[in-house]
C-alpha cells in the first residue's frame, strides 16, 4: 500500500484515490458541500486555503492545502517541474 503525503503530515492511500481536482468550479464546490452534509468531508487544510480536492473511492472527499500538481507528482514520483514541462517527462 502506497501512502501519499497531502500536506501537514497527512497521508492518503494511493490505492483508494479516484481523482485530484481543483476546488474552483461550481460542481466541485457542490461535491464539497454534499460531502460536508453527509459527514464524508475530511478537511486536511489546517485552516489554510483549499487548493486540491481529493476524491476517494469510499465516497470521502479530502481537502488539501497543496496544489493538485504537487499531489499528482508525489503519486507518480515526478517533481512538480517535471509535470509542468512536457520535455522532462518520459511520455
Amino acid at each position: 500500500m502506497k501512502l501519499i503525503n497531502i500536506g501537514f503530515g497527512n497521508l492518503v492511500s494511493a490505492n483508494r484515490l479516484i481523482s485530484i481536482v481543483s476546488p474552483e468550479s461550481a460542481p466541485i464546490k457542490r461535491i464539497i458541500t454534499d460531502a460536508r452534509d453527509r459527514g464524508l468531508l475530511i478537511d486536511a487544510t489546517y485552516g489554510r486555503r483549499t487548493r486540491a480536492v481529493i476524491i476517494m473511492d469510499s465516497g470521502h472527499i479530502v481537502l488539501s492545502a497543496i496544489q493538485p500538481e504537487t499531489v499528482a507528482g508525489r503519486i507518480t514520483g515526478h517533481s512538480e517541474k517535471e509535470l509542468s514541462d512536457p520535455e522532462l517527462t518520459d511520455e
